[in-house]
Formats: structure tokens, sequence, C-alpha cells
């Protein structure tokens, strides 16, 4: 029987490719998207005509009840041997400027996100004695960013819950580890200075979405076996 990897956010950037590439691996997939119904279904096309299954779930990560209402079903049937923590948003504005709102939205998504999908998720995954947790951080997390001080908290705080849970759950073989990409092709490079930011990066040009998704797979690979409560960082050398 296949495994199962839930992806969260995997309708479109990393998520999704992400998503691929787990299903390369030979994974099932249950691929969560909030509103980007068009584009999980494009995925789960993809998916499907690669050989493996691909089950959509649409709630907000940030929404316990969602997640509950879609989520605890499927849980009852079925666990994912592998969870990938991956939805996020970023509400940018330097912090005197910045509206309550959008602190709140981005740890909600973020941090609550983290605590509402893995709770149940790692619960199951206790009683089978195994699985893979993977946390998508952010090098924002790690360095600290001008004007994005509610996205590094809370990717900051996503590194803290990697470490602290992989040493709750390591004598139930269950593997809890962070990746933290650095500036990666998705939309969240919308209308930033490439030119500018390229110049910073030692490797001198942005990152692409199977570059992370290809440590996320080695992450949940057999090659991986006594790694938890780390961050390895895809960044182009930004960062180290």
């Amino acid at each position: 029987m296949s495994k199962i990897a839930l992806i969260t956010g995997a309708s479109k950037g990393l998520g999704a490719a992400i998503a691929l590439q787990l299903a390369d691996d030979g994974y099932d997939i249950w691929l969560n998207f909030r509103t980007s119904e068009k584009s999980a279904e494009e995925i789960a096309t993809t998916i499907r005509n690669k050989g493996r299954k691909c089950t959509l779930l649409q709630f907000d990560v940030a929404d316990e009840n969602s997640v509950n209402e879609v989520l605890s079903p499927m849980l009852e049937k079925d666990v994912p041997y592998i969870l990938v923590n991956n939805a996020g948003i970023a509400r940018d504005s330097l912090i005197m400027l910045m509206d309550k709102e959008d602190w709140n939205k981005v740890l909600q998504v973020h941090l609550d996100g983290f605590f509402n999908v893995t709770k149940p998720v790692v619960t199951k995954m206790l009683r089978k004695r195994c699985g893979r947790i993977i946390n998508i951080s952010s090098t924002s997390g790690e360095t600290g960013v001008a004007g994005q001080t509610n996205y590094s908290a809370a990717k900051a705080g996503l590194i803290g819950a990697t470490r602290s849970l992989a040493m709750e759950v390591a004598k139930r073989n269950i593997l809890v580890n962070a990746v933290s990409p650095g500036f990666i092709e998705t939309d969240m490079l919308a209308g930033l200075p490439i030119d500018q930011i390229t110049s910073q990066i030692p490797l001198r040009r942005i990152g692409k979405p199977n570059e992370v998704a290809g440590v996320v797979s080695f992450l949940c690979s057999e090659k991986a076996t006594y790694i938890t409560g780390q961050t390895i960082s895809v960044n182009g050398g930004i960062y180290t």
C-alpha cells in the first residue's frame, strides 16, 4: 500500500512543487488548498497522470473548525506518513505602520495553522510509531528582514516549534525538521527588485521551487533516518 503525504497550501508555488516531487517519490497526495481550486485541480490532474492518487482537501489552516471538519474524517480512514506544513502568507509593512489585523493574520496562518493541522495528524502518527513532519520556514525567520516583523516572527516560531516537537516524538520514530528557503521563484517575489536581490546572493540567482522540494524529498527518504530537529537552509548562500 502506498504511503500518503499531506501538504498544506499546495495549489501553487512551493507547495505544488513539493506535492509533485513527493508524487514522483511514490506517495499518494492529500493536497490542501484554501481558495485556489482551479490551480489545485490542475496539480491534482498532473499527480494522477503520474499514476498516484490525489485527494483535494479544502480548508483554511488558520481555522481550527474548518481543519477538523475536513481532516478528521480522513484521519479515521488513514494516516499520512508525511506532513508538510507549507501554507503561508505575507502582509509586509514596517511595524509602526502595520495593522494589527496583518500581524494577527500572518501568525494565525503560520503558527495556528501549524498547530491546527499538526496536532491531529501527529496524534495518529504516534499510534503508528512512524512519520515525518516538515515545516517550511524562511530565511526571514533566521535573519530578520525589515518590513517583515510579522512574517519573520512566524517563521522563527516554526523553527522553535520544530525543535520542540522533534524532542517530543522522537521515541516514536517520528522525525520533525524544518526547511528554510531564501528567495525562491514564487508569487511572493512579485513586485520585489529582483536584480537588487540577486546581487546579494552568492550564487547570483533566485532559487527554484524544485530545489526546495528536493530537500523535502530527502528529509522524507530513508537517507534521512538520523536527522530530526534540524533546519536546513536552501538560500543560495545569502545566510549561513
